[in-house]
């Protein structure tokens, strides 16, 4: 055999060019993937225990395995119901809420070719925070409708809203966007109207609560609902990787690849719409997480979706739950909206991402 016909075979058998980034990168996203994963493990353990009550790691282990059915606790029941039926829904819903805004964030960003866009960008928080004010101020229902139900409803009139709009004014990115601005403040000046005209001074403070971003008093069927949300669209997500690596180029190179560019991103926005609606009407607005999140986690694994995903929703994880855990414990006996801390941790960073984007255009 030549020289020239070996050299051939060897190319051949060679892996694509494209390829061989992604697998030297495979065992970086493996590390990252499971440090993640146990550093998740290890601050829902230990978030659980910091609060009035002496509670353990141990204690913790113990009760969620009693309450699994492996094994027996020997926790007394006010120390078992502290565990189980107060701080582990709400840690657990923040590391849920924490793992879909990110996510969120992170598609947004990629497919409206934006780092500045977040999950709110399509004005899904100004219409839950319209619907919860209706539901609880206006008192629409008669008691028959919640909170997060109203919420719900809100956001998703919100992004039907947008949907519309851009669909009329020609689909583009940039008409995606300014109808989500628009619905933004539409929907943000029916909430100030309805709370100025109609809330007493006790709703009017409940409200603005919950409008920052609030965990307290979540259940079981809260963190059921979101996580299995957050799991369908996180598949979703993932099985459009290649195609949001396709998005950073353009859309025209995407529609070059073979991507059909109009189903794609009807798919994805309603995907990221239906988590961050979900989440909203749970836990309210909490700003700065799906924003600031996939930068962090870009810098460590690069832009590819398949790796940038799982580690950005492991990031918002963990940082929501410490974030939750200082502002329940900071000032007690009173709690801090998880949003506003939120907020104090991101604009300093939100800033950085100003100048980051300055310099890079």
């Amino acid at each position: 055999m030549s020289t020239d016909s070996r050299t051939v075979e060897k190319r051949a058998d060679a892996p694509p060019a494209a390829d061989r980034p992604a697998r030297a990168g495979a065992p970086l996203a493996a590390l990252l993937w499971s440090g993640g994963l146990l550093l998740l493990l290890a601050s829902v353990a230990v978030a659980v225990t910091i609060g009035p009550a002496r509670i353990s790691v141990p204690d913790v282990w113990s009760t969620v395995a009693a309450h699994l059915g492996f094994g027996t606790s020997d926790l007394s029941p006010i120390r078992d119901g502290i565990i189980w039926n107060l701080r582990m829904p709400r840690t657990l819903l923040a590391a849920v809420c924490g793992a879909g805004l990110a996510v969120c964030g992170t598609v947004m960003q990629s497919l409206l070719r934006n780092p500045l866009a977040d999950p709110f960008v399509l004005g899904v928080s100004s219409g839950a925070s319209t619907g919860a004010v209706v539901v609880v101020v206006l008192g629409v229902g008669g008691g028959a409708v919640s909170l997060s139900a109203g919420a719900f409803a809100g956001a998703l009139l919100s992004f039907a809203l947008v949907l519309l709009l851009s669909h009329t004014l020609g689909g583009s990115t940039d008409r995606v966007v300014l109808s989500g601005v628009a619905a933004m403040q539409l929907f943000s000046a029916l909430t100030s109207f309805v709370v100025m005209t109609s809330a007493d001074a006790e709703q009017t403070r409940g409200v603005l609560f919950w409008l920052l971003g609030s965990l307290s008093g979540v259940g079981w069927s809260e963190v059921a609902l979101c996580s299995a949300v957050l799991a369908v669209c996180l598949v979703i997500c993932l099985a459009h990787a290649r195609t949001l690596d396709a998005f950073a180029f353009g859309q025209d190179a995407a529609a070059a690849l073979g991507v059909n560019v109009a189903r794609t991103r009807i798919v994805l926005l309603c995907t990221t719409a239906l988590l961050t609606a979900a989440l909203v009407s749970a836990a309210g607005a909490i700003g700065f997480v799906g924003l600031v999140l996939p930068h962090a986690a870009r810098a460590l694994t690069g832009s590819g979706h398949r790796r940038l995903l799982p580690v950005t929703a492991l990031a918002g994880a963990v940082f929501l739950v410490w974030v939750d855990t200082l502002a329940r414990t900071v000032l007690d006996p009173q709690e801090v909206p998880v949003g506003v801390v939120t907020a104090l941790i991101g604009v300093p960073a939100f800033i950085a991402v100003l100048y980051r984007t300055r310099s890079t255009s």
